[in-house]
């Protein structure tokens, strides 16, 4: 056990850290065997389904840098091949719920005020 108080709030925080990426590659693993499971059954529905949460989980992962980004691009290339191979069309992407402030009301732009031209008026030259 560490004995400098800063090394002993390092174990706490790796400790956090070890337990948060393990349950972020539990759900990645889970979510591949689901996907599995999926396309061994062939239906197109949960095949569909599982692929949406195994390339979310994906994300997920190379996002807190559990995996690679490499390694994510990799592997969400090859589940949509085997999506592709088991037949099943790409769908279209459920869409975001947003959420949409009211629109302001539109201002007419702020006209800036004229300006009069003077005409400039040549002194005459002094000669000295």
């Amino acid at each position: 056990m560490p004995i400098i108080k800063s090394a002993r709030k390092r174990v706490k925080v790796a400790a956090k850290a070890k337990s948060r990426n393990a349950r972020t590659k539990r759900n990645l693993r889970d979510s591949l065997k689901a996907f599995t499971k999926a396309l061994s059954e062939g239906k197109t529905a949960e095949i569909a389904k599982a692929e949406r949460a195994v390339i979310s989980a994906i994300d997920t992962a190379a996002k807190k840098d559990v995996i690679h980004r490499n390694k994510a691009a990799r592997q969400k290339s090859q589940v949509s091949a085997r999506v592709k191979a088991a037949g099943v069309k790409p769908g279209k992407a459920a869409p975001k719920k947003t959420v949409t402030a009211k629109p302001a009301a539109k201002k007419a732009p702020a006209k800036k005020p004229v300006v009069k031209k003077t005409t400039a008026t040549k002194k005459p030259a002094t000669k000295k």
